[in-house]
C-alpha cells in the first residue's frame, strides 16, 4: 500500500510538472482509472482530448485510441503508455482492403467504427462509436454503407436503420467470446438481474439483453434504473467503474479481458511521463484525412 502511495505520488507530480492530462477508458484497471483525470468510453474521451489545455495527452487506452487523441490534437504531444497495447479487432482491417472494398461496391459510404487505424479512418467518410453508430448512419445520405470492421455492431445498426448494411468480417474477442450459455447461467444465478450488453457482442447475445448500448449508456441506464442487480456483457474491468458509480448495487462480469488493456500499469504510467517515450506520431496526409471523417462524427454526436 505504502508502495502504491509513492507510486500515485510520483504520478501526480510528474503530470503538474509537464502539464498532462491522463485519460482512461472504462476497460483499464482499477488502479489506472483512479489516478485519471477522465474516465470514459471512446466518444467520451475523444471530447476530452479535443477540449483539454494540457500540453501532454497520456492515453490510458490501446493504440487506435491514442491515435484518435493524436489526430484530434496535433499540437499536442500524446503518449501511449504501453506501446504494445493493440486491439485485435482493429487489426481486421486494413487501408488497402477498404478500398478495393469501394471500387467493387460504387456509390457506398464507409463508416469506420474508431476501433480503427488512423490510415482506416482516413479513407472513411465518416467514423462512429457504438454510442452514436445508429445516428451516425442513418445521418448519411446514401443507400448503403460498408461498415468497418465490427460485423456485430455492424448488425446492431442495421437492425435500427433502413439502409442496406454490408458488413465487414472483423469482432472484437473481448465480446465474441460471450455466450449465450454463459448469460443464461448468470441468469439462473441470479434471477432479479438484469441484462445489459455492449452491441459488439454477438447476436443471440444482445438479444437476451434488456439493455445494450455503450458503456457510457449502460452507465445511465444502470444508474437510473430502480433495479439492483445486473449482469454485465462487456469487458470486465468495466464492472469497477459500475460498482464505483453505484455501491448500493450489485454487478456480475460475464468473465472475459482485453489483454491490450490490461497491459497498462501505474508503473507504466510513470515510465511514460518520466520518458516521454512511446509518443503517437500520425503522418501529416493521413491525420488531415482521418481529421475529417473524425470531425463529422463530433458534429453529428
Amino acid at each position: 500500500m505504502a508502495k502504491d502511495k509513492k507510486l500515485i505520488k510520483s504520478i501526480q507530480h510528474l503530470k503538474k510538472q509537464r502539464n498532462a492530462v491522463i485519460l482512461a477508458h472504462v476497460y483499464q484497471r482499477g488502479d489506472v482509472q483512479d489516478i485519471a483525470d477522465f474516465v470514459g468510453d471512446s466518444l467520451e474521451l475523444s471530447r476530452k482530448a479535443v477540449n483539454t489545455q494540457a500540453d501532454v495527452i497520456v492515453f490510458c487506452g490501446v493504440q487506435f485510441m491514442a491515435e484518435t487523441a493524436a489526430i484530434l490534437n496535433s499540437s499536442k504531444t500524446v503518449l501511449l503508455p504501453d506501446k504494445n497495447a493493440g486491439c485485435g479487432l482493429a487489426d481486421m482491417a486494413t487501408c488497402k482492403q477498404i478500398i478495393d472494398m469501394k471500387k467493387q461496391n460504387p456509390g457506398v459510404e464507409v463508416v469506420s467504427y474508431v476501433n480503427s487505424s488512423a490510415e482506416v479512418k482516413a479513407v472513411s467518410d465518416i467514423c462512429c462509436t457504438s454510442a452514436n453508430a445508429i445516428n451516425v448512419v442513418n445521418s448519411l445520405s446514401c443507400d448503403t454503407v460498408l461498415f468497418v470492421p465490427d460485423k456485430n455492431l455492424g448488425s446492431h445498426v442495421a437492425e435500427h436503420t433502413n439502409k442496406k448494411i454490408i458488413l465487414w468480417d472483423g469482432y472484437c474477442y473481448v465480446h465474441e467470446n460471450i455466450k449465450v450459455n454463459k448469460i443464461k447461467q448468470l441468469k439462473n444465478e441470479h434471477p432479479n438481474a438484469e441484462i445489459v450488453v455492449h452491441p459488439e457482442s454477438p447476436d443471440d447475445v444482445r438479444h437476451m439483453a434488456d439493455f445494450t448500448d455503450s458503456t457510457s449508456q449502460m452507465s445511465g441506464y444502470v444508474k437510473q434504473s430502480k433495479q439492483k442487480e445486473f449482469i454485465v456483457g462487456t469487458e470486465d474491468n468495466f464492472v469497477y467503474r459500475l460498482k464505483s458509480d453505484n455501491p448500493d448495487k450489485l454487478f456480475y462480469p460475464v468473465g472475459t479481458i482485453c489483454e491490450g488493456m490490461n497491459t497498462i500499469t501505474l508503473e507504466k504510467v510513470k515510465s511514460t511521463l518520466e520518458r516521454m517515450e512511446h509518443k503517437i506520431n500520425i503522418p501529416k496526409q493521413i491525420r488531415e484525412k482521418a481529421t475529417h471523417a473524425l470531425d463529422k462524427m463530433i458534429a453529428i454526436s
